[in-house]
């Protein structure tokens, strides 16, 4: 039976030890790093792999490839994109400009990930910016508009959707207010939470939708002085799953962030305890990945309406995308020169 988290794997090939795991555990999925990227050729056969260990032919494989700092597919294999800035930037110059880009920069992302067997995308970043927003988000934060960010989230939605690629909105309900890293620490946001609701939820919300969603490892003080987001009860069920109405397949961050204490498999229990559906482990830690396996259920009921849910959304793309002619329409929109 297939359990509720998401692995990582430790390089470009599985060992013996990560396939025999995989056939006995059944994660849901696989997400992938850049430790993990050679060659497309060796990409796909690393997602075959795993596909063939778990033994589904759908089980997903995730990537962040956001473009500009976030992007793990890179040259000289793969086409190198901007960092969402651009988006919010081209939006405010002509609005029709900014959402076509947004579109195009995400089909093409998604055409890239399909020919490798990527089949999820974990964006786009929905964290609206603040004049102190951590330099982890940055320039990842398409706008400090709540709007903006919505209407531009909506179309690398909708472009991903095009592509055959299942998006992640992220990271829900904001990581904007937060000016420490979560990798490297827990970030507080002491502002209220009529304050969150005005701006930082916003884009979640309009975006409420979509089928798969990503937690922030943040206190909100306001909510919940005691837990990050990821493994606070009151952020997903009152906020997460109530006023913001998001339905679909919460995952966690990544547990392996030093944002989290105690050990993998404490962290995996309170975030399952809190309402995540998947707990998601990235580092590729044998020793870890086996803590989250035992600690993680299988998956059922509810999560797994919801996980069957989202992959029922993946279409074949369109066949008559012609990739050349977009990137040289996104190349004019955009001036983007790849550097």
């Amino acid at each position: 039976m297939t359990k509720a988290f998401i692995s990582g794997c430790a390089g470009p090939v599985l060992s013996n030890e990560e396939t025999a795991f995989f056939k006995k555990q059944d994660p849901w999925g696989l997400i992938l790093f850049a430790r993990n990227i050679e060659t497309p050729e060796q990409v796909r056969e690393l997602t075959s792999a795993f596909r063939s260990a778990v033994g589904r032919d759908n089980a997903p494989v995730l990537i962040d490839q956001e473009g500009g700092r976030v992007q793990r597919l890179k040259a000289p294999h793969w086409r190198k994109y901007p960092a969402g800035k651009l988006y919010g930037d081209l939006y405010l110059q002509d609005r029709e400009r900014g959402l076509r880009a947004a579109w195009l920069g995400a089909r093409l992302i998604a055409s890239d990930l399909a020919k490798v067997g990527i089949s999820v995308d974990c964006l786009p970043c929905l964290d609206v910016r603040f004049p102190e927003t951590v330099d982890a988000i940055g320039d990842r934060a398409f706008s400090d508009d709540p709007e903006v960010v919505a209407e531009i989230g909506q179309a690398m939605v909708d472009g991903a959707l095009a592509g055959g690629i299942l998006p992640i909105v992220k990271h829900i309900p904001g990581h904007g207010r937060a000016v420490v890293d979560s990798h490297l620490e827990l970030p507080r946001v002491e502002v209220s939470k009529t304050s969150l609701e005005s701006f930082d939820f916003r884009p979640f919300k309009a975006l409420s939708k979509v089928s798969l969603g990503m937690t922030a490892h943040i206190v909100y003080a306001d909510i919940d002085g005691d837990a990050p987001g990821t493994q606070s009860g009151k952020v997903i069920r009152d906020i997460i799953r109530g006023e913001i109405g998001f339905d679909g397949c919460l995952l966690s961050d990544d547990i392996s962030m030093k944002a989290l204490g105690g050990e993998v498999g404490e962290r995996s229990r309170r975030i399952i305890g809190a309402g995540c559906d998947i707990v998601l482990h990235c580092n590729g830690d044998m020793v870890e990945m086996t803590a989250v396996a035992d600690a993680v259920p299988e998956l059922a009921g509810r999560a797994k309406q919801r996980c069957e849910t989202a992959l029922r959304e993946q279409i074949a793309p369109e066949a008559d995308f012609d990739e050349d002619t977009a990137w040289q329409e996104f190349i004019e929109l955009t001036g983007w020169q790849g550097a």
